[in-house]
């Protein structure tokens, strides 16, 4: 069975195939000062839990955009599962081609995006991760990585307004009941769901401009329904995207 684990600057997103079927799957807060024997302790609950037996384990792949995180999760997968990680980056064969000044700047989830993307809905595609940040990716129909976008995530850019305006508090980011708010809430609700939902619009309608076709836009991360839900800018969403991206690469790279 496979481990796949995506460490983002929030989450740690972690499943388990048994061959192309995600049988297992969690999320977790991302605490950048834990160390290897503390995360093992966690997926070991997890295990227990989801009533999978770690022997079973026998190939993992990573993607972390947490580089304190990245040695200690390669320790514990040494220590709880005798296994190499394979740890994505940009330099990882994955079969797109790179048309960007600095590939290596490109995240590791943003790789594994692109590529599950790609393999599922061919190209162009634009790929939408809901996360820390929001990212952007295009990907051509030859398979190649041209660039993107990335804006501040959701999550940050309320979590800015409610601390620097003296004001205003935080919120649930749940839809308003109207555009035009009647109260506090519904106004910080508009501007932040409904905003970001233009945000995307713009965005999209100006790069499937610029690839000259309009395109499957695919959206994933924490709050990609809610988005989705706002906007017919996206085609769908996938929760799952990265994980079967970090999947398919392991599957490339393989020994």
């Amino acid at each position: 069975m496979l481990l796949t684990i995506d460490i983002g600057n929030t989450n740690i997103k972690i499943g388990v195939y048994q061959g192309e079927r995600l049988t297992a799957h969690w999320r977790v807060t991302t605490e950048r000062h834990r160390l290897a024997d503390e995360y093992l302790v966690l997926l070991h609950n997890l295990f227990d839990l989801g009533d999978i037996d770690p022997r079973t384990i026998d190939g993992c792949a990573i993607s972390c955009v947490v580089p304190p995180l990245t040695g200690e999760f390669r320790a514990l997968c040494h220590k709880y599962f005798r296994v190499e990680p394979l740890m994505v980056n940009s330099t990882t064969p994955t079969g797109l081609h790179y048309k960007v000044d600095s590939p290596a700047e490109l995240g590791a989830d943003r790789i594994a995006n692109s590529l599950a993307a790609f393999r599922r809905y061919g190209g162009p595609v634009i790929v939408l991760a809901f996360g820390t940040a929001t990212t952007f990716d295009v990907i051509t129909a030859a398979g190649e990585y041209i660039g993107g976008a990335i804006a501040p995530g959701i999550g940050i850019s309320a979590d800015a307004l409610f601390r620097l305006a003296a004001k205003l508090y935080q919120v649930e980011l749940v839809r308003p009941p109207k555009v035009i708010g009647a109260n506090t809430i519904h106004h910080m609700q508009s501007g932040v769901i409904l905003g970001y939902a233009g945000l995307v619009e713009g965005l999209v309608r100006r790069m499937q401009e610029e690839l000259g076709a309009s395109c499957p836009v695919v959206a994933t991360g924490g709050l990609a329904e809610l988005i989705a839900a706002e906007t017919e800018a996206i085609t769908t969403v996938e929760p799952y995207l990265t994980l079967e991206g970090l999947r398919l690469i392991y599957e490339m790279n393989r020994s």
